[in-house]
């Protein structure tokens, strides 16, 4: 029977279907690689439509940093919040920009083109769908200024990856290189308590459309910053119990704010790497909290958390997943080299979680469904003897 014989009937051998489709990888980069067969497909109206679509993206990717760049000085420029009252013409812009009207124009012109912004009537900008995302979101443009710690890091992508760890972004997260993070002081870790403040509501819409927490007693976040999660979940559920617990300099700006806004929350501060959990939730949180750690780190926290919860609870773990399908860039290529220059950390696919969370015991863990899965996917797990929650399932 001929190879294409066996194929066909279902019958080729593993080691040799592999064979097969390596051969046929080589062809496909052989071709891509020949000028003369980029000519020839351009001539053909399918492959044309193809070509045309690669060429674009090759371009966007080479260009991707110049893109950035420009929602960088919008941001800086706070052109979304100007423009969010209503439209204004060119000249109008470049005064309030305090720029030159020529480079003015070009900011606009190029914003537009990124589908930031929008040409209106009489020379006016307005905001584009992507524009007016950002200025409804201040989370988003909290995380773009911070990137300008990554642009940093990223200036010599070399340099970062022989050197394992960045400079500004490991100094902007101060515990991922602390000796003892438990004795950071409040000025060092205001600026990424506030970062994670402002960008949290976006994460805890999707976290909440996936779990119903009105099903529980008391939540335990753990990692949980200021306390915008908590916030967020109170809103949703009252009657819901709340407890935290972070690093004792971030617990007391946690504190404050959730003093701020009225609610009761037991604070606890302390280092899960060496401290004890508070006990006493049948559930327990870690938002954005287990890819900034190494795998040692993590499962120390998963048997941790596995020991604070009541028997019967359930654990959700809610952050970027590398295999999220249609957004492998942002869990292997952002979040690879963003976690790199923070020196420690890495993103992991749903499987790999699932498998260390089993190994510290929970039982059954599922992924579930959340509306915007490349911002943030959710794993839930239960505690041995658990009944379970009310999920949405994927």
């Amino acid at each position: 029977m001929s190879p294409g014989a066996a194929l066909t009937a279902g019958v080729l051998p593993g080691f040799a279907l592999a064979a097969w489709r390596e051969r046929a990888l080589d062809l496909r980069d052989r071709l891509l690689g020949s000028a003369g067969f980029r000519r020839l497909a351009l001539r053909l109206p399918l492959a044309r439509r193809i070509a045309r679509r690669e060429t674009r993206a090759l371009f966007d990717l080479c260009a991707g940093f110049v893109y950035s760049q420009v929602l960088a000085a919008c941001v800086r420029l706070e052109l979304f919040a100007l423009l969010r009252a209503g439209p204004l013409a060119a000249d109008a812009l470049a005064a309030r920009l305090d720029l030159p009207e020529e480079t003015a124009r070009r900011l606009l012109d190029a914003a537009v083109s990124l589908r930031l912004l929008a040409r209106r009537g009489g020379d006016r900008y307005g905001l584009g769908p992507r524009g007016a995302v950002i200025a409804g979101e201040p989370g988003i443009a909290a995380m773009v200024r911070h990137h300008e710690a990554l642009y940093r890091d990223l200036a010599d992508p070399v340099a970062l990856l022989r050197a394992g760890r960045g400079q500004a972004v490991a100094a902007y997260w101060p515990y991922a290189g602390a000796a003892d993070p438990a004795a950071l002081g409040e000025d060092s870790v205001a600026a990424y308590s506030a970062l994670m403040a402002a960008s949290q509501p976006m994460v805890a819409a999707e976290v909440l459309d996936a779990v119903r927490f009105d099903r529980f007693r008391c939540l335990l976040d753990v990692g949980g910053g200021e306390g915008a999660f908590l916030e967020a979940v109170a809103a949703r559920c009252p009657a819901l119990g709340l407890k935290l617990f972070d690093l004792p300099a971030v617990a007391a700006r946690a504190r404050a704010r959730l003093a701020a806004a009225g609610l009761a929350v037991a604070v606890t501060g302390g280092d899960f790497r060496r401290d004890p959990l508070p006990e006493g939730a049948d559930a327990l949180s870690l938002v954005r909290v287990v890819h900034d750690h190494d795998d040692a780190t993590v499962r120390a926290l998963l048997a941790a958390a596995r020991r604070a919860l009541l028997p019967g609870g359930t654990l959700i773990l809610a952050e970027p997943m590398s295999d999220t399908r249609g957004a492998e860039p942002i869990g292997d290529a952002y979040f690879g080299l963003y976690l790199l220059a923070m020196g420690r950390g890495r993103p992991r696919t749903a499987a790999r979680l699932a498998e260390m969370l089993t190994e510290a015991g929970f039982v059954a863990p599922r992924l579930v469904r959340t509306p915007t899965p490349l911002l943030v996917r959710v794993l839930v797990a239960r505690s041995p003897g658990s009944p379970g929650t009310s999920v949405n399932h994927a």
